[in-house]
């Protein structure tokens, strides 16, 4: 909208020979400047929420996403050293990885922040493992909510069957794991 009324502004002062130029150019460069930002604010705001969608359980090809992206079925290359999480490297589970979300525990969205240690327990309750798969040494880890991330709308713990050093091909969840 500046664009246009500083063109009109130009228009009318080269044609009647009045004074007003700089108020022009003015208008111009912020009518210049509100568009950048608009354009980049905007980009932000898409790449935000494609940052933030949910992965397929399966991805087709490795990337690296959030901890929030994260849904049951994902298989991820290397599990981070303990503490919060914020982002893992996914591959498909045809491909060797370390662990796999099995389980997620959602609480409800309205509940009250219950503290780290309530909060890990409960995700740890819904964390499960097969007989075979302990015998065959696959543990769990549990990524729970953090204070933070609760305050800004997680509500999502994840299980992840792992096996120390990798090496695992396909899918805890269908039966098609392979263990080196």
């Amino acid at each position: 909208m500046a664009l246009v009324l500083a063109a009109v502004a130009f228009r009318r002062i080269s044609s009647r020979h009045t004074r007003g130029r700089g108020l022009a150019i003015a208008g111009a460069v912020l009518g210049v400047v509100g568009t950048v930002a608009l354009v980049v604010g905007v980009t932000v705001a898409v790449l935000t929420v494609m940052a933030s969608r949910p992965l397929p359980p399966d991805v087709p090809a490795a990337r690296d996403a959030r901890a929030q992206q994260l849904v049951t079925g994902n298989c991820v290359l290397t599990v981070p050293d303990d503490g919060p999480v914020s982002t893992v490297r996914v591959v498909p589970c045809a491909e060797p990885h370390e662990a796999q979300v099995v389980t997620e525990f959602t609480f409800a969205a309205d509940a009250v922040w219950p503290g780290q240690q309530s909060a890990d327990a409960r995700v740890a309750r819904a964390c499960v493992l097969d007989a075979d798969e302990v015998a065959a040494g696959v543990r769990t880890v549990t990524w729970s909510p953090t204070e933070r991330s609760w305050a800004d709308g997680d509500r999502v713990g994840l299980c992840l069957a792992v096996l120390d050093g990798g090496g695992v091909t396909g899918s805890f969840l269908d039966g098609t794991a392979q263990i080196p």
